[in-house]
């Protein structure tokens, strides 16, 4: 099998580094990236990774550009905190390396979501997948604040098999995230969005619930769908509100 590195980027995960980092014990290398962790995430990710360098927080983007290059190994496989690789993924991911398949330098992995303790079929996660595996010298991040994808040099191939990805703690800390996640995207939209009006405050929120709860199916989901579809209407509606801040902050 060619060499892997299989790189996490950390910030307060002590509830999550020991398992992720079982999840990728059979990577040659494990680069754990922490943003100042004051939890123990750091402690702890130096007694079980092969590595641990610290950067401050900007974004994920960031965060992942300036990590890439410190992996020792051609291939990365990039998890973030909140995913597992299960065993049938990393069963594929080492027949992967073992093939001549020169040609490809990326592959996108599907995503198995859970939320709020169920497993979430439907509500536009159902298709969720990440470019997750890819050569260190061919691919990086785009320069985004919040949903950035990786670029890629060459052919990306697709793996059958999916991360197991839970990003739900508790409600509260969901939403929170959801809130950082509408500060960062106002910056993003602060380049391609000309005058805020009521279609941005009130028709893009209505229809991020629309399209997650009726188009894409949440309400097979049940009460987490509901909750998916509202959460998806209100980081919309947030994002605006502190995009208009962010502008009446700049007069």
């Amino acid at each position: 099998m060619q060499k892997l590195t299989a790189i996490i980027p950390t910030g307060n995960e002590i509830h999550n580094i020991e398992a992720v980092i079982a999840s990728v014990k059979f990577a040659d290398e494990i680069l754990v990236v922490d943003s100042f962790s004051t939890d123990g995430t750091f402690e702890k990710a130096q007694e079980l990774a092969t590595k641990v360098i610290r950067r401050e927080y900007q974004y994920s983007a960031s965060q992942k550009n300036w990590a890439i290059p410190q992996a020792t190994h051609e291939w990365i496989l990039l998890v973030d905190a909140d995913e597992r690789v299960t065993p049938e993924l990393e069963q594929e991911i080492k027949e992967t390396l073992n093939e001549s398949k020169n040609d490809t330098v990326a592959y996108w992995i599907g995503r198995s979501n859970h939320f709020m303790g169920e497993h979430v079929r439907f509500s536009g996660w159902r298709n969720d997948k990440v470019i997750r595996l890819f050569k260190r010298d061919l691919c990086k991040y785009q320069d985004k604040q919040v949903h950035a994808e990786i670029i890629a040099k060459g052919k990306v191939g697709t793996l059958k098999n999916k991360l197991y990805h839970n990003t739900y703690t508790t409600f509260d800390a969901y939403v929170e995230k959801m809130n950082r996640y509408a500060s960062w995207q106002a910056k993003d939209y602060d380049k391609k969005t000309g005058k805020l009006t009521p279609y941005h405050f009130v028709i893009k929120p209505s229809w991020g619930f629309f399209k997650h709860y009726i188009v894409q199916s949440g309400f097979r989901d049940g009460v987490v769908g509901l909750t998916i579809g509202y959460l998806q209407g209100y980081v919309v509606f947030m994002r605006y509100v502190k995009l208009w801040l962010l502008r009446r902050n700049r007069q």
